[in-house]
């Protein structure tokens, strides 16, 4: 069996978070774009065949209208966020288990649903949050910078989740495929749990009314 393809975004994904601050990601919109640039790239990054799942969507993804005229603030959001985090590292997790048991057939079909997640997520970050506090924090110029980065930092993200989720939809894992995937799941969790860590100590607190 044919080894999978070297993940090329693991190096360009590490030197992103090791070189925090200093390198950066494509931009995906601009001032003007209410974010609906970003969600519209995130649909088709992600595929767009599964509905995103995410408790901070209860009413599902906003529609572009809606977008267009601006979020209001919701206190259940950042706890709906930081609930996502916690679904998501238990998802992370499973599969991590799952490969550690020597289990590799069920690990396909777990990345998946942990894709679907993080869409979830990140959608919801993007259209009601992110749109929400650059809005409210416009003339914070040191705070918006802030934003503007984590937000950036999305298309690292979720570039690197689709890169890591498409080379392992195997039919079988030979002891090649088996070593390498576990060396590309402790690089994605470990660069995952340094954005979780640094959503919710620096950016969820510009959260308010």
């Amino acid at each position: 069996m044919r080894n999978p393809p070297p993940c090329k975004f693991l190096q360009v994904f590490a030197i992103h978070f090791s070189h925090y601050g200093r390198r950066e990601c494509v931009r995906f919109t601009d001032k003007n774009d209410r974010g609906c640039g970003v969600f519209d790239r995130l649909r088709k990054l992600f595929g767009g065949k599964q509905a995103p799942t995410s408790q901070a969507l209860p009413n599902g993804i906003p529609t572009a209208e809606q977008r267009r005229g601006g979020i209001a603030y919701d206190p259940n959001l950042v706890p709906a966020l930081k609930n996502d985090h916690k679904v998501l590292v238990q998802l992370f997790g499973q599969i991590g288990e799952a490969a550690d048991r020597g289990d590799f057939k069920q690990v396909p079909q777990m990345l998946m649903a942990f894709k679907v997640h993080l869409e979830g997520h990140l959608i919801a970050e993007n259209v009601r949050f992110y749109n929400y506090v650059e809005n409210s924090m416009q003339g914070d110029v040191e705070n918006t910078a802030l934003i503007r980065s984590f937000r950036r930092e999305m298309n690292a993200i979720a570039r690197g989740v689709v890169d890591f989720v498409k080379k392992y939809q195997l039919p079988e894992f030979d002891a090649d495929a088996r070593t390498e995937f576990m060396s590309d799941y402790r690089t994605v969790g470990g660069l995952l749990g340094q954005r979780i860590e640094r959503e919710e100590t620096s950016l969820y607190p510009l959260y308010s009314a």
